[in-house]
């Protein structure tokens, strides 16, 4: 029996958003809206996002000891996250400068700082949480070794779940792990590099198969996603929604999509299930408390 339906392991931030009604060009300035704070970052989204749905949620992460770091540890509990792998000072809390224009599109520029000191030792010493999980989720906003040390340190019945953003190119050692590798175009493209040698994201899901991953998700936005594995290529179709801000969109798929393959769902059932899941964040400001219960998931 497991005490949680999914650890999450990865970047907890500060998101500063500002509305511009376009963002600026190089050396160009544009007037904004007030300053937002939110909590934000990658992992704390992804646990926040389980958590809101009902999973058992774990995180491990490292926050700055500072009124960031308190107010990110405060959004997890409130959303029912467990943060006995929340660990403390090192550096200031990471953040993220997000500007968002009116069609609800951002642009993120990310301070890692306590996040870039997440280091292997930290994940090796959480051993009893990689045993208490049925599934593991993390991203690419924490160091690589520590990624790879995530990789290392799961349970044979566990199942590894990677978002890798932002993209860089993994050791077959992660790659292999991946059970799924969830990418959007430009993180596809990026890890194909040289072998993204067409434009059909079938292919793509195709291609990254046969870089040693056991499943691929292809998420295309408003156009839905697509899933691949040994059976083959299938797609799964979007909820059309009005879209606000897609901050955290992504981060809500990938939870959701993590938290229903530990309940046993198909690659195909949990990646239409995060897709609602998706389309029903974006219709929010922000990330965090953009992200919808199951009742609300349910009604959309």
């Amino acid at each position: 029996m497991y005490d949680y339906d999914l650890l999450v392991v990865g970047s907890a931030n500060a998101d500063l958003v500002i509305g511009v009604e376009r963002r600026p060009g190089a050396g160009e300035t544009v007037l904004g809206s007030d300053l937002a704070v939110h909590p934000g970052g990658k992992g704390a989204n992804q646990a926040v996002a389980a958590a809101r749905l009902g999973s058992r949620t774990a995180l491990l992460a490292r926050v700055g000891d500072d009124a960031y770091g308190r107010l990110l540890l405060d959004s997890q509990r409130e959303a029912g996250v467990d943060t006995v792998g929340v660990l403390v000072g090192g550096a200031p809390t990471g953040v993220a400068l997000i500007t968002v224009d009116p069609s609800g599109d951002n642009s993120i520029v990310v301070s890692p700082g306590a996040n870039g000191r997440l280091a292997p030792a930290d994940v090796r010493a959480a051993a009893c949480l990689f045993q208490a999980a049925r599934v593991v989720s993390t991203q690419l906003e924490i160091p690589l070794d520590s990624v790879v040390e995530v990789v290392r340190g799961l349970t044979p019945d566990s199942r590894f779940v990677l978002n890798p953003s932002p993209p860089q190119p993994l050791p077959p050692e992660v790659l292999a792990a991946c059970d799924p590798l969830i990418v959007n175009e430009h993180e596809a493209k990026v890890i194909l590099g040289d072998a993204c040698v067409s434009e059909r994201p079938e292919d793509w899901a195709s291609l990254l198969l046969a870089k040693g991953p056991r499943s691929v998700v292809v998420t295309l936005g408003a156009e839905g996603a697509l899933v691949a594995d040994a059976d083959g290529v299938a797609r799964v179709s979007s909820v059309k929604v009005d879209a606000v801000d897609t901050t955290g969109a992504g981060d809500a798929f990938t939870a959701a999509l993590a938290f229903r393959l530990g309940a046993g769902a198909s690659l195909a059932e949990a990646a239409a299930y995060a897709a609602r899941v998706g389309a029903a964040a974006v219709t929010k400001q922000g990330a965090q408390e953009s992200f919808p219960t199951a009742e609300e998931v349910d009604a959309l």
